[in-house]
């Protein structure tokens, strides 16, 4: 038996719940598929948002912020008050930056709940495998759409099948929670694992998430040996297991759409390549998505102007975000007496304007 929609959703994170929620809130028939059980499990992200403030000062073009980023006080698990840096030899430099921390399970489920509120028909254990028109090939059978959308992570499947590019380059990361008691600050290290590695601790109550990330280019080790580093010098308690993911480094890819399918989240590079920072990038071009689609069924509206649309707002922060990432690769990275001279030159204001997408240099 075949499976009929007029929009079919491929992952249940938060670009794709965000997608199907405001595709089916104008009427039509959605269908969001994820590949794991449970949704949000295991989780392979930092769990970090940043406040409302943050994200509109980054991106001032976009709207329905309100709306968008109403979420319930039982997901925003800590305050934080800002992003503390610390270079390879401990200096640290507190940039003040607002967010809170969550529990992305719990917040990946909620996001999916409102789709499924709107209207949209969620499957989870449902894998994509590809596509022969407009049949998409899944492991519990046929389901023909009018509109596909890859929301499907870095090495999408979807992207492959619709021949869009992927995010080159991505970085490899791990992630797991440790007990204690942290200060109210998203703690970045840069250096003193190996050149080309950071990694992060970011609270939450009576835990946080911790975490590494590096770049092959210059780090030639393995990923659990450079957590297990990080967790040995900073005395870190691990609890759980741990999440592994890619995250894309270069930017959003340059072209997000065919006649009858898009991409969105980390599957089109919506990522602040400085730090990683996805969440609120992914929803707002859900958003878009979501209503460019459904107004595709509609009424026909031609699918470009969702890559009109997210550029108008992202394209430009994500491009200042992609070229401080590639003058750190070029200048900082090689060692970590590189790293730590090129944070000092920077200082805090610069610092402060690279994570927030904005130019170090006039």
């Amino acid at each position: 038996m075949v499976i009929k929609t007029d929009v079919l959703v491929v992952g249940a994170g938060p670009a794709g719940s965000v997608t199907a929620r405001y595709a089916a809130s104008k009427g039509i028939n959605v269908t969001l598929i994820e590949r794991r059980k449970e949704i949000g499990v295991p989780i392979r992200c930092g769990e970090f948002m940043p406040s409302n403030e943050e994200i509109k000062g980054m991106f001032p073009r976009a709207v329905n912020m309100e709306e968008l980023f109403d979420i319930p006080e039982n997901l925003r698990l800590r305050d934080t008050e800002a992003i503390r840096l610390v270079d390879p030899k401990m200096k640290m430099t507190d940039i003040p930056f607002r967010g809170y921390t969550t529990d992305r399970d719990r917040f990946d489920k909620y996001l999916a709940s409102l789709a499924e509120e709107a209207g949209a028909s969620l499957i989870t254990d449902c894998a994509f495998r590809g596509m022969e028109g407009n049949i998409a090939k899944t492991s519990i059978g046929d389901i023909e759409y009018k509109v596909i959308i890859g929301a499907d992570g870095p090495g999408s499947r979807v992207s492959k099948s619709l021949g869009l590019p992927k995010p080159e380059k991505p970085y490899p990361a791990v992630t797991a929670q440790a007990k204690g008691d942290f200060d109210p600050v998203v703690m970045m290290f840069f250096g003193g694992i190996a050149p080309g590695a950071y990694g992060w601790i970011i609270p939450k109550n009576g835990q946080a998430n911790i975490g590494v990330g590096f770049s092959p280019k210059f780090a030639s080790g393995t990923l659990n040996g450079y957590f297990d580093k990080f967790v040995e010098k900073h005395g870190l308690d691990v609890i759980g297991r741990k999440g592994g993911k890619y995250v894309p480094s270069q930017g959003p890819v340059r072209k997000t759409f065919t006649d009858n399918g898009m991409t969105v989240g980390d599957a089109a590079g919506h990522v602040i390549s400085v730090n990683g920072g996805g969440i609120p990038l992914a929803m707002i071009a859900g958003s878009i998505c979501g209503t460019v689609a459904a107004d595709k069924v509609i009424s026909g509206r031609s699918l470009e102007d969702y890559q009109t649309e997210w550029s108008r707002i992202m394209l430009k922060p994500l491009k200042i975000a992609a070229r401080g990432k590639m003058m750190a690769d070029l200048f900082a990275f090689g060692s970590d007496r590189r790293t730590g001279m090129c944070m000092k030159v920077l200082g805090k204001r610069r610092m402060g304007n690279l994570i927030r997408c904005k130019r170090i240099f006039p």
